[in-house]
Protein backbone atom coordinates (compact mmCIF):
# COMPACT_ATOMS: atom_id res chain seq x y z
CA UNK A 1 0.00 0.00 0.00
CA UNK A 2 1.26 3.59 -0.75
CA UNK A 3 2.43 5.76 1.96
CA UNK A 4 3.98 8.88 1.54
CA UNK A 5 5.32 8.94 4.93
CA UNK A 6 7.64 6.02 4.08
CA UNK A 7 9.46 8.13 1.85
CA UNK A 8 10.38 10.38 4.38
CA UNK A 9 11.34 8.80 7.54
CA UNK A 10 14.68 6.43 8.01
CA UNK A 11 16.63 4.66 9.98
CA UNK A 12 19.59 4.10 8.21
CA UNK A 13 22.02 6.04 5.47
CA UNK A 14 24.49 5.01 3.59
CA UNK A 15 27.10 7.24 2.55
CA UNK A 16 31.02 6.96 0.96
CA UNK A 17 34.33 9.53 2.15
CA UNK A 18 35.69 11.98 -1.30
CA UNK A 19 38.75 10.93 -1.49
CA UNK A 20 41.87 12.87 -3.52
CA UNK A 21 40.35 11.55 -6.59
CA UNK A 22 37.24 13.74 -6.67
CA UNK A 23 39.14 16.72 -8.25
CA UNK A 24 38.98 14.27 -11.33
CA UNK A 25 35.25 14.17 -11.19
CA UNK A 26 32.55 14.20 -13.98
CA UNK A 27 31.26 18.14 -14.29
CA UNK A 28 28.73 19.61 -16.79
CA UNK A 29 31.31 22.68 -16.64
CA UNK A 30 34.69 23.59 -15.12
CA UNK A 31 33.91 25.61 -12.08
CA UNK A 32 37.49 24.66 -10.43
CA UNK A 33 37.93 21.71 -9.06
CA UNK A 34 36.84 20.55 -5.56
CA UNK A 35 38.86 21.48 -2.51
CA UNK A 36 39.30 18.20 -0.57
CA UNK A 37 39.72 19.62 2.89
CA UNK A 38 36.62 21.83 2.29
CA UNK A 39 34.78 18.84 1.16
CA UNK A 40 35.50 16.45 3.73
CA UNK A 41 34.00 19.44 6.02
CA UNK A 42 31.00 19.54 4.65
CA UNK A 43 30.39 15.88 4.08
CA UNK A 44 31.08 15.77 7.71
CA UNK A 45 28.54 18.39 8.28
CA UNK A 46 26.28 16.35 6.14
CA UNK A 47 26.46 12.77 8.14
CA UNK A 48 26.27 15.10 11.35
CA UNK A 49 23.12 15.87 10.52
CA UNK A 50 21.54 12.50 9.50
CA UNK A 51 22.97 10.73 12.63
CA UNK A 52 20.78 13.86 14.48
CA UNK A 53 17.43 12.37 13.24
CA UNK A 54 18.92 9.12 15.57
CA UNK A 55 19.72 7.25 12.48
CA UNK A 56 22.79 5.02 11.60
CA UNK A 57 25.43 6.22 9.08
CA UNK A 58 27.52 3.38 7.38
CA UNK A 59 30.29 5.21 6.34
CA UNK A 60 32.15 3.57 3.64
CA UNK A 61 35.61 4.15 2.55
CA UNK A 62 36.48 5.98 -0.62
CA UNK A 63 37.03 4.17 -4.22
CA UNK A 64 40.51 5.14 -5.72
CA UNK A 65 38.97 4.24 -9.08
CA UNK A 66 35.96 5.94 -8.98
CA UNK A 67 36.33 9.96 -9.02
CA UNK A 68 32.42 10.18 -8.48
CA UNK A 69 32.22 7.59 -5.96
CA UNK A 70 30.93 10.03 -3.14
CA UNK A 71 27.52 10.13 -5.09
CA UNK A 72 26.70 7.07 -3.96
CA UNK A 73 22.49 7.61 -4.28
CA UNK A 74 23.31 6.88 -8.14
CA UNK A 75 24.36 3.44 -7.51
CA UNK A 76 20.92 1.88 -5.92
CA UNK A 77 16.82 2.49 -5.25
CA UNK A 78 16.44 1.43 -1.56
CA UNK A 79 12.28 0.60 -1.30
CA UNK A 80 10.09 -0.95 1.98
CA UNK A 81 10.37 -4.24 0.23
CA UNK A 82 14.51 -4.52 -1.12
CA UNK A 83 16.88 -2.62 -3.21
CA UNK A 84 17.62 -1.71 -7.04
CA UNK A 85 21.21 -2.23 -7.78
CA UNK A 86 21.07 0.45 -10.50
CA UNK A 87 23.33 1.03 -14.10
CA UNK A 88 24.95 4.17 -14.33
CA UNK A 89 24.85 6.07 -17.60
CA UNK A 90 28.29 7.31 -17.02
CA UNK A 91 30.78 4.77 -18.52
CA UNK A 92 33.15 6.00 -15.85
CA UNK A 93 30.33 4.89 -13.20
CA UNK A 94 29.43 1.61 -14.54
CA UNK A 95 31.48 -0.42 -11.46
CA UNK A 96 30.13 1.62 -8.57
CA UNK A 97 26.77 -0.19 -8.21
CA UNK A 98 28.92 -3.42 -8.29
CA UNK A 99 30.77 -2.30 -5.01
CA UNK A 100 27.75 -1.10 -3.28
CA UNK A 101 25.50 -4.39 -3.90
CA UNK A 102 27.52 -6.07 -1.10
CA UNK A 103 26.90 -3.48 1.09
CA UNK A 104 23.04 -3.79 0.34
CA UNK A 105 23.21 -6.86 0.95
CA UNK A 106 23.84 -6.77 4.40
CA UNK A 107 20.21 -4.96 5.03
CA UNK A 108 18.17 -5.80 2.52
CA UNK A 109 16.98 -10.06 1.88
CA UNK A 110 16.09 -9.37 -1.96
CA UNK A 111 18.28 -7.28 -3.98
CA UNK A 112 17.18 -6.64 -7.78
CA UNK A 113 19.67 -5.55 -10.88
CA UNK A 114 19.36 -3.40 -13.94
CA UNK A 115 20.76 -5.20 -16.45
CA UNK A 116 19.34 -3.45 -19.73
CA UNK A 117 19.73 0.45 -20.59
CA UNK A 118 20.77 2.73 -18.14
CA UNK A 119 19.21 4.46 -14.86
CA UNK A 120 20.81 6.54 -12.34
CA UNK A 121 19.70 7.49 -8.68
CA UNK A 122 19.30 11.24 -9.19
CA UNK A 123 16.59 10.59 -11.86
CA UNK A 124 14.56 8.44 -9.37
CA UNK A 125 12.44 10.60 -6.84
CA UNK A 126 10.26 7.84 -4.71
CA UNK A 127 7.45 9.71 -3.00
CA UNK A 128 5.59 6.84 -1.50
CA UNK A 129 2.99 7.06 -3.88
CA UNK A 130 4.94 6.38 -7.09
CA UNK A 131 8.27 6.78 -8.45
CA UNK A 132 8.82 9.25 -10.95
CA UNK A 133 11.45 8.47 -13.22
CA UNK A 134 13.13 11.40 -15.15
CA UNK A 135 14.59 10.54 -18.66
CA UNK A 136 17.81 11.93 -19.16
CA UNK A 137 21.37 12.12 -20.69
CA UNK A 138 21.89 9.19 -17.91
CA UNK A 139 18.68 7.49 -17.38
CA UNK A 140 16.94 5.96 -21.20
CA UNK A 141 13.80 4.34 -21.41
CA UNK A 142 14.90 0.90 -21.80
CA UNK A 143 16.39 1.36 -17.86
CA UNK A 144 13.09 2.90 -16.90
CA UNK A 145 11.41 -0.04 -18.54
CA UNK A 146 13.00 -2.79 -16.53
CA UNK A 147 13.00 -1.01 -13.35
CA UNK A 148 9.08 -1.05 -13.41
CA UNK A 149 9.17 -4.59 -14.04
CA UNK A 150 11.46 -4.98 -10.89
CA UNK A 151 9.55 -3.07 -8.30
CA UNK A 152 6.18 -3.76 -9.88
CA UNK A 153 6.20 -7.48 -7.72
CA UNK A 154 6.83 -5.66 -4.56
CA UNK A 155 3.94 -3.18 -5.50
CA UNK A 156 4.99 -0.30 -6.99
CA UNK A 157 4.20 1.97 -10.01
CA UNK A 158 6.68 3.39 -12.02
CA UNK A 159 5.81 6.81 -14.39
CA UNK A 160 8.16 8.39 -16.76
CA UNK A 161 8.68 11.84 -16.87
CA UNK A 162 10.77 14.44 -18.95
CA UNK A 163 13.92 15.68 -17.25
CA UNK A 164 14.56 19.41 -19.14
CA UNK A 165 16.78 20.10 -21.31
CA UNK A 166 20.01 20.71 -20.75
CA UNK A 167 19.66 19.95 -16.94
CA UNK A 168 21.66 16.82 -15.46
CA UNK A 169 19.13 14.49 -13.43
CA UNK A 170 15.44 14.98 -12.80
CA UNK A 171 16.40 15.54 -9.19
CA UNK A 172 18.28 18.77 -9.78
CA UNK A 173 15.60 20.21 -10.44
CA UNK A 174 13.17 18.76 -7.55
CA UNK A 175 13.48 17.09 -4.44
CA UNK A 176 10.52 15.49 -1.67
CA UNK A 177 10.36 17.58 1.20
CA UNK A 178 7.24 16.09 3.05
CA UNK A 179 4.67 13.61 2.26
CA UNK A 180 3.21 14.86 -1.09
CA UNK A 181 5.44 17.79 -0.41
CA UNK A 182 8.00 19.10 -3.75
CA UNK A 183 10.45 21.13 -3.80
CA UNK A 184 11.03 21.98 -7.57
CA UNK A 185 12.41 24.63 -10.15
CA UNK A 186 9.47 26.64 -12.11
CA UNK A 187 10.80 25.24 -15.44
CA UNK A 188 10.09 21.46 -13.92
CA UNK A 189 6.85 22.51 -12.42
CA UNK A 190 5.65 23.66 -15.81
CA UNK A 191 6.44 20.80 -17.32
CA UNK A 192 3.82 19.11 -15.51
CA UNK A 193 4.65 16.43 -13.30
CA UNK A 194 3.28 16.91 -10.43
CA UNK A 195 -0.18 17.00 -10.09
CA UNK A 196 -1.48 15.72 -7.23
CA UNK A 197 1.48 17.13 -5.43
CA UNK A 198 1.82 20.40 -2.83
CA UNK A 199 4.71 22.16 -5.08
CA UNK A 200 7.30 24.52 -3.53
CA UNK A 201 8.95 26.78 -5.99
CA UNK A 202 12.44 27.75 -5.42
CA UNK A 203 13.13 31.32 -5.10
CA UNK A 204 14.19 33.03 -8.80
CA UNK A 205 18.01 32.86 -9.00
CA UNK A 206 18.15 30.04 -6.42
CA UNK A 207 17.32 27.07 -8.90
CA UNK A 208 20.35 25.12 -7.47
CA UNK A 209 18.51 25.13 -4.09
CA UNK A 210 16.20 22.45 -5.42
CA UNK A 211 18.19 19.48 -4.62
CA UNK A 212 16.90 18.87 -1.40
CA UNK A 213 16.03 15.86 1.07
CA UNK A 214 13.85 15.09 3.69
CA UNK A 215 15.32 12.64 6.23
CA UNK A 216 12.58 12.48 9.29
CA UNK A 217 12.02 15.86 11.04
CA UNK A 218 14.69 17.58 8.91
CA UNK A 219 15.02 19.21 5.24
CA UNK A 220 18.79 19.32 4.25
CA UNK A 221 19.54 21.79 1.57
CA UNK A 222 22.49 23.52 0.36
CA UNK A 223 23.48 26.46 2.41
CA UNK A 224 23.37 30.13 0.88
CA UNK A 225 19.50 29.74 -0.78
CA UNK A 226 17.66 32.16 2.26
CA UNK A 227 14.72 32.79 0.14
CA UNK A 228 13.86 29.61 -0.79
CA UNK A 229 15.06 28.37 3.20
CA UNK A 230 12.20 30.66 4.05
CA UNK A 231 9.70 29.35 1.98
CA UNK A 232 10.57 25.94 2.84
CA UNK A 233 10.00 27.27 6.41
CA UNK A 234 6.67 28.93 5.76
CA UNK A 235 5.30 25.55 4.42
CA UNK A 236 6.25 24.02 8.17
CA UNK A 237 9.67 22.13 7.25
CA UNK A 238 12.71 22.27 9.67
CA UNK A 239 15.08 23.10 7.13
CA UNK A 240 19.03 22.55 8.05
CA UNK A 241 21.01 24.04 5.81
CA UNK A 242 24.70 22.44 5.01
CA UNK A 243 27.84 23.90 3.28
CA UNK A 244 28.04 22.26 -0.38
CA UNK A 245 30.05 24.79 -2.77
CA UNK A 246 32.64 21.44 -3.85
CA UNK A 247 30.02 19.02 -4.33
CA UNK A 248 28.17 21.56 -6.19
CA UNK A 249 31.70 22.07 -8.32
CA UNK A 250 30.75 18.46 -9.59
CA UNK A 251 26.72 19.00 -10.41
CA UNK A 252 26.17 17.26 -6.72
CA UNK A 253 23.66 17.86 -4.21
CA UNK A 254 22.08 16.51 -1.10
CA UNK A 255 20.08 13.38 -2.35
CA UNK A 256 23.31 12.41 -4.19
CA UNK A 257 25.80 12.10 -1.02
CA UNK A 258 22.95 8.94 0.80
CA UNK A 259 21.12 6.20 0.00
CA UNK A 260 18.62 6.91 2.57
CA UNK A 261 16.34 3.60 3.90
CA UNK A 262 15.23 1.40 6.42
CA UNK A 263 15.99 -1.93 6.34
CA UNK A 264 13.03 -4.65 5.54
CA UNK A 265 14.30 -6.75 8.42
CA UNK A 266 15.12 -6.02 12.08
CA UNK A 267 18.50 -6.40 14.21
CA UNK A 268 20.78 -5.14 11.20
CA UNK A 269 24.71 -4.88 11.51
CA UNK A 270 26.03 -0.95 10.68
Amino acid sequence: MADPALACNFTHAITRAPGPEVTGGLRAADTGAPDLDAFLDHHAAYIAALRETGSQVVELPALPAFPDGVFVEDTALCLPEGAVVLRPGAPSRLGEAAQMAPVLARFFPEIRTIGNGFVEGGDLLWTGAEILAGRSARTDAAGIGELARLVAPWGHHVREVETPPGVLHFKTDCSLVGPGMVLATERLAASGPFEGYQVILTAEGEEAAANAIRFNELVLMPAGFPRTAARLAEAGCEVREIPNSEAAKLDGGMSCLSLRFTPPREGCPV
